[in-house]
């Protein structure tokens, strides 16, 4: 079977071709351009479809919470504007004829770890990716729980600081606006002297300096709260952390060093690992998926 897989984020489109074997047999990446609307990236994803033949399947992890029963983008938060809604199933069936799954972007990575990465063999574990904002999914019992309206794992819009930094979805005080990447880079370039991103920041030259690193801490602290939370309401064996961020050494020793001594006792068997599978993840996960069809 022959599976064409996409990864809609908020910056980039990841595409790749992925075979019986789930190996990806050629990547690559293009620019979302988020900015011109839902409709406009997947008609931009049909007309790369159509330079492929004998596909078998079309695999989409995106952004947003997603119905992957149906195929349809249940609710966005204006990242990607006009895609509330969108009908992705349908419209790449009818255009291409393919058999087509999608799924939520952290959902399909969690299932890629599941299945070939960091949480293989696992029958439970939460799956987190910090970038720009920050997505969740939730593993139990051997597969992905959804919740009542297929939206369950917003794990990003936890309240941490009631009455706090506005969110993208409208509340007030959510774990992404104090612990994403996108978060730490703005918190970094309010005492940087330069513009600085978050692969810069962790550059010796930058880290080293005081008011960065202390950034940096008081931001991973923000991630520890979250954590926290996550690991008191689910108690589960793994947390797997996924993001470029990650790829930091930093940060999962300091989360590893600070974490278990605010614990109760009982919940610190829990394990936190990064992401295996890294960018990979979500292109295999959802085709996993679209070959279960």
């Amino acid at each position: 079977m022959k599976i064409l897989a996409f990864d809609i984020g908020g910056t980039f489109i990841k595409y790749g071709l992925i075979d019986d074997s789930f190996h990806i047999v050629e990547k690559h990446k293009i620019p979302t351009n988020a900015q011109q609307g839902g409709q406009a990236i997947i008609e931009r994803i049909i007309k790369i479809i159509e330079e492929y033949e004998n596909i078998d399947r079309i695999a989409v992890s995106t952004a947003g919470q997603v119905d992957s029963e149906n195929g349809i983008v249940v609710y966005s938060t204006g990242n990607i504007p006009y895609y509330t809604g969108m009908m992705v199933k349908k419209l790449i069936e009818n255009k291409t004829g393919i058999p087509t799954f999608v799924e939520n972007d952290v959902n399909a990575a969690a299932m890629g770890e599941a299945k070939f990465g960091a949480a293989k063999g696992e029958s439970d574990f939460i799956c987190l990716a910090l970038g720009t904002g920050i997505g969740g999914a939730i593993f139990m019992n051997n597969k992905l729980f959804k919740g009542s309206g297929s939206s369950a794992g917003e794990l990003g819009h936890m309240i941490i600081h009631g009455g706090g930094k506005q969110c993208t979805c409208g509340g007030e005080g959510c774990f992404e606006c104090y612990a994403s990447a996108n978060a730490l880079i703005k918190a970094v370039n309010k005492v940087s002297k330069e513009e600085l991103d978050a692969y810069q920041i962790f550059q010796r030259e930058n880290i080293d300096k005081p008011e960065i690193r202390s950034e940096i801490d008081k931001w991973i602290d923000e991630i520890i709260i979250g954590l926290i939370n996550i690991i008191y309401i689910f108690n589960p064996p793994l947390i797997v952390l996924g993001g470029g961020i990650m790829n930091e050494d930093y940060i999962i020793e300091l989360i590893d060093r600070k974490i278990y001594n605010k614990l109760m006792d009982n919940y610190k068997n829990v394990r936190i690992v990064r992401s295996k599978m890294g960018n990979d993840s979500a292109l295999l996960g959802v085709a996993y998926q679209a070959s279960e069809m």
